[in-house]
C-alpha cells in the first residue's frame, strides 16, 4: 500500500477509482469515505458532548455524497448534525442519491437558513466540491465560503478543501476573480481519500488544507500504480548522513567557493559562505567580484579572495548571492559554468542566465552536478512566463526547469518543489513563514554547496538542504523565535544543530 507520503494526480486517482468500482459493490467507496470522515470528525470532537452542533455542507457531486454519508453516521450515533444542501437534490449522482436517502432517514436535520445565524458550531464538514472542480467558485457558494472562513471552529474538508486544486495547490480561478479567500474553504483539517495529493502541500495548499490525514479506503495495494511524486522525508536522504571518522581532516570535507559580492550586496554572499562553513564544508572561500572583504570578523575562518584570483575548478561553487548583473558578473558566471565541479546557481546567477541564450546553453550542456534554487520570479524569468503561471502549477514549473537546463531544481516557496530532468518530484514538508525574509535563500544555497562539497549525491543533497533549511525555521519558531522578525542569519546555527542531530540518529540506527 502506498505511504501517505506518496502523491497522486487527480487523473491517477480517477483510474484507481475506476479499478475499484469494477471489483466492489456499488456505494462501497462512498460508505467507506463517509465512515472515515465520521470517525475523523469524532476525533476532532473529542472535547465536546453530543449536544455540540455539527454543520455539514453538501455539494452537487460525490463529494457531497461522502458528506451525507458521514452526516448520517454521526447523527445515528447521537451527534447534533445539521445538513446544508447547496444543490438541487434531484441532480445528485446515483451513489450520492443513496447517501441523501440515508441522511433523510437519520436523525440529522436539514437546514436552509443562512449559516451565519448560528455561530456556535463545534465543527464544520466541507463536502461542497471535491477533486473534480475545474471552475472558480462564484455567487452564492462563494458567499457561503466567505461565511465559513470567518468561523472560529474546526473545519474538516473531505478529500480537498472546496476550491483548491488538488494537483497544484492553487485556488481555482483565483487569478481570474481576484478573490482568493472567498473562493476556497480554509480548512483546519483535511481527510483525503484513496491517496495523498500534491495540491494539499504546496502553493496555497498548506494555508487551506490544514492538517492532512489520508484514508486509503481499504483498497488493495495492487490498484495503485507507481508514482513519481512524493513528500520529502529524512529517509529519502538518510543514506548520505555519514558519521565523521576520527582519521579525517579539512580536506576530507571539500571546499566551497561562494561567488558574489557586487557593490552593496556583499551580505548575501557572506550569508551563503557562513552557512557553508557551519554546515560542514572543510574550507570556504568568499570570492568577491567588486566589494572586497579582507576578512569576516564574525566568521574569520572564511577565506576572502578577489574573484579574479581563484581557480573555479578546485571547489564546489555557489554562484549568485549578491552577484549583481554587471558585465563582470556575467563573465565570472561564465567561468563558473565552464568549471568541472559541482555548481549551485541562485539569485543573480539565474537572472543573468535568463536573459542570455549563450549562458543557457552552457548550463544545459554542463557535465558536472548542477543545482538551481530559484524563487517563483526567478523561475518565471528562466521559463519566459509570468510568476502567476509558475504558481498556477509549481510542480510542472519545477519539472520544466529541470528538463530545460538539465539540472536538479529547487523551486522555493510554500511547499518547495525539488525536481530532476526525468520528472521525479518531491514536495518539501518543513518550513514556515519565518523563511519569508531577505537572505533566507542565500542561506539555502550555502547549505546546498556545503553538502555537495562533502560528496553528497546531488539528489540527496537537494532534498536534505531544503528539509534542514525548513526544519531550522520550524525549530526556531517552536522556541519562540519568529516567525515574525526572524532573520536569515539566525537559521545558520540551527541548521548546524539539525544536521548533527540527523547524523547522530542515523549513526545510532546503523549500530
Amino acid at each position: 500500500m502506498p505511504s501517505s507520503l506518496t502523491l497522486y494526480t487527480v487523473a491517477e486517482i480517477r483510474q484507481i477509482e475506476q479499478a475499484a468500482f469494477a471489483i466492489l459493490p456499488s456505494y462501497t467507496l462512498m460508505q467507506r469515505a463517509g465512515t472515515a470522515a465520521a470517525n475523523y470528525a469524532r476525533h476532532l470532537l473529542a472535547d465536546h458532548d453530543y449536544s455540540a452542533a455539527i454543520l455539514v455542507l453538501v455539494g452537487p457531486g460525490n463529494n457531497g455524497g461522502d458528506a451525507l454519508e458521514a452526516a448520517s453516521q454521526l447523527a445515528q450515533s447521537g451527534w447534533n448534525v445539521k445538513i446544508y444542501l447547496s444543490c438541487d437534490p434531484a441532480r445528485l449522482p446515483a451513489d450520492a442519491q443513496q447517501a441523501l436517502l440515508r441522511a433523510q432517514n437519520s436523525p440529522a436535520h436539514f437546514i436552509d437558513e443562512n449559516i451565519s445565524t448560528q455561530n456556535n458550531w463545534a465543527l464544520v464538514v466541507d463536502g461542497l466540491f471535491g477533486i473534480g472542480l475545474t471552475r472558480a467558485i462564484t455567487g452564492e457558494i462563494s458567499a457561503l465560503i466567505e461565511q465559513i472562513n470567518t468561523l472560529h471552529c474546526p473545519v474538516l474538508a473531505l478529500d480537498v478543501p472546496s476550491g483548491l486544486d488538488a494537483n497544484t495547490g492553487a485556488i481555482i480561478g483565483a487569478n481570474i476573480t481576484g478573490k482568493g479567500d472567498s473562493n476556497a474553504i480554509r480548512a483546519t483539517h483535511t481527510i483525503t481519500f484513496i491517496a495523498n495529493k500534491a495540491g494539499l502541500h504546496t502553493c496555497d495548499g498548506r494555508d487551506y488544507a490544514g492538517e492532512v490525514h489520508v484514508s486509503d479506503l481499504g483498497l488493495d495495494a495492487d490498484l495503485f500504480p507507481p508514482s513519481s511524486t512524493h513528500l520529502n522525508q529524512t529517509e529519502l536522504f538518510a543514506s548520505a548522513l555519514q558519521y565523521r571518522r576520527h582519521n579525517s581532516h579539512k580536506g576530507s570535507y571539500g571546499d566551497v567557493l561562494v561567488l558574489g559580492g557586487a557593490q552593496g550586496m556583499l551580505g548575501a554572499a557572506v550569508l551563503a559562505a557562513r552557512t557553508a562553513a557551519k554546515s560542514g564544508a572543510g574550507r570556504v572561500f568568499l570570492a568577491c567580484i567588486a566589494e572586497h572583504l579582507n576578512y569576516d570578523s564574525m566568521q574569520p575562518e572564511l577565506m576572502c579572495r578577489d574573484a579574479t584570483d581563484v581557480d573555479f575548478n578546485n571547489a564546489t561553487i555557489v554562484a549568485g548571492p549578491g552577484l549583481g548583473t554587471s558585465r563582470a558578473a556575467h563573465d565570472f558566471l561564465a567561468r563558473a559554468l565552464a568549471a568541472h565541479t559541482p555548481l549551485v546557481l541562485d539569485a543573480d546567477a539565474l537572472n543573468l542566465i535568463a536573459v542570455e541564450a549563450g549562458l543557457q546553453q552552457k548550463l544545459a550542456t554542463r557535465k558536472a552536478h548542477t543545482l538551481l534554487t530559484p524563487h517563483p520570479l526567478e523561475a518565471a524569468r528562466l521559463l519566459g512566463i509570468t510568476t502567476s503561471q509558475i504558481q498556477a502549477d509549481r510542480l510542472a514549473a519545477a519539472r520544466a526547469l529541470a528538463k530545460k537546463f538539465n539540472a536538479t531544481t529547487i523551486l522555493k516557496g510554500s511547499g518547495s518543489v525539488i525536481a530532476v530532468p526525468d520528472g521525479t518530484t518531491v514536495i518539501n514538508t518543513t518550513g514556515n513563514p519565518a523563511l519569508a525574509t531577505a537572505g533566507a535563500g542565500d542561506v539555502l544555497s550555502g547549505l546546498c554547496g556545503a553538502l555537495l562539497a562533502q560528496n553528497w549525491p546531488l539528489w540527496e543533497a537537494a532534498l536534505a538542504a531544503v528539509w534542514l533549511h525548513g526544519k531550522a525555521a520550524d525549530n526556531l519558531v517552536t522556541n519562540g523565535i519568529g516567525p515574525i522578525g526572524l532573520t536569515a542569519s539566525e537559521l545558520i546555527p540551527e541548521i548546524r544543530s539539525a544536521l548533527n542531530q540527523l547524523v547522530s540518529r542515523q549513526n545510532s540506527a546503523q549500530k
